[in-house]
């Protein structure tokens, strides 16, 4: 991608957000949703389905586009608008075209382009977190279709959505080769939502437990070949790690600039808190690693557009960057003092925001063992 289409992007989206999400965002924050609204205008405005086709409404572009808007979103401050975004325009769309049929993506990938259609992809569960070999949720094959039952928790835009991707057992005897996914119109009889969960960060996206109750689907809202859902969910999950990369490299780049703005304004001791050693040598190590972090990145991009970004790859990436976001945002969040311990500073949103990212899309702790496992495979 050249500099100059990016940049073009860059001052269309940063446009965008200044106009249609910085005025409103703390009220947003406070009621713990987002308006359908903003969906339609970041439709209108070209940056839902940026990378996908243009048949099905897209724009075409690089994949680096999407990452782009992911990152800026969360470099402003908008955590929890970049966790939907994520979902919505980096997940489930891109599911939809590279696994679903042909008709399957004409219904549903229109339609969430201009976003008039929001999306949710549903795996964890209550009593099994994201642990496929435990999963209770069935989808049992009948004459009318499938007869779908069962329930899922902590779904981004579940309260919202109008289309959710469910994981579910399809052959509970055929361990992950019984796994399948299905594309679950929220309209249908059966499906249910449960309150808001309340979360501590990211209060902008809503969180969801979902039900679905003798839910009848179409044979058609099989999404791919029937017990697939595993190898898919391997093959989809680098694009997701790459927007938490993204995520936390805007992030951390939000909260150093509002911390260098902080410091330099800042007077204790007779001196600007810039001018301590501590502060400075802070700074310096925050963004040497945020550079660093940047080059793997990129590289990872890279190796995800040339469709050789390995689980491994996407795994390290994933645990690196998240890691370094709770931290660099801690260390950015101490120079404030007590101030930054106040909703009246926006590094407190950087730091309650920072949390999950260690958290969902695979935690730390499975990143490890991922990577653990591709050493081990090497040298058995």
């Amino acid at each position: 991608m050249d500099e100059q289409t990016e940049a073009l992007f860059h001052a269309m989206i940063t446009r965008c957000l200044a106009q249609e999400v910085a005025p409103y965002y703390q009220q947003w924050e406070e009621a713990g949703e987002i308006p359908r609204s903003l969906w339609t205008a970041l439709g209108d405005a070209g940056l839902l389905g940026i990378d996908l086709d243009e048949t099905h409404g897209g724009a075409g572009a690089d994949i680096a586009i999407t990452q782009l808007a992911l990152e800026e979103m969360s470099r402003q401050g908008f955590g929890g608008l970049a966790s939907a975004y994520n979902i919505h325009a980096n997940i489930v769309m891109p599911y939809i075209q590279n696994l679903g049929s042909e008709a399957q993506r004409e219904s549903w990938l229109p339609s969430m382009a201009r976003g008039e259609c929001l999306g949710a992809i549903a795996m964890s569960e209550p009593h099994a977190g994201s642990d496929l070999a435990a999963m209770r949720t069935r989808a049992t094959k009948t004459d009318n279709g499938w007869l779908l039952n069962g329930s899922k928790l902590f779904i981004t835009n579940g309260q919202v959505a109008d289309l959710v991707i469910v994981c579910a057992k399809t052959d509970p005897s055929a361990g992950a080769k019984g796994v399948s996914l299905f594309l679950v119109d929220t309209s249908l009889p059966g499906f249910s939502r449960g309150k808001p969960i309340k979360k501590i960060g990211q209060h902008a996206s809503d969180t969801a437990e979902l039900a679905f109750d003798q839910l009848l689907l179409p044979d058609h809202a099989l999404l791919g070949e029937e017990g697939a859902g595993f190898r898919y969910l391997m093959q989809e999950l680098p694009r997701e790690r790459l927007g938490v990369g993204a995520q936390a490299l805007g992030a951390i780049e939000g909260a150093l600039a509002l911390t260098l703005d902080y410091v330099t304004q800042r007077h204790a001791f007779g001196q600007r808190v810039a001018d301590f050693q501590n502060t400075r040598f802070t700074l310096a190590e925050v963004k040497a690693q945020l550079e660093v972090a940047r080059a793997y990145f990129n590289h990872c991009v890279e190796q995800y557009r040339q469709g050789e970004m390995s689980s491994t790859e996407a795994a390290i990436l994933k645990l690196q960057l998240s890691e370094l976001q709770c931290r660099a945002v801690d260390r950015c969040l101490q120079l404030f003092g007590g101030y930054g311990y106040t909703h009246e500073y926006p590094i407190s949103r950087f730091y309650l925001d920072a949390r999950v990212q260690t958290i969902y899309a695979g935690s730390s702790e499975i990143m490890k063992e991922v990577i653990a496992r591709s050493l081990l495979g090497k040298t058995s």
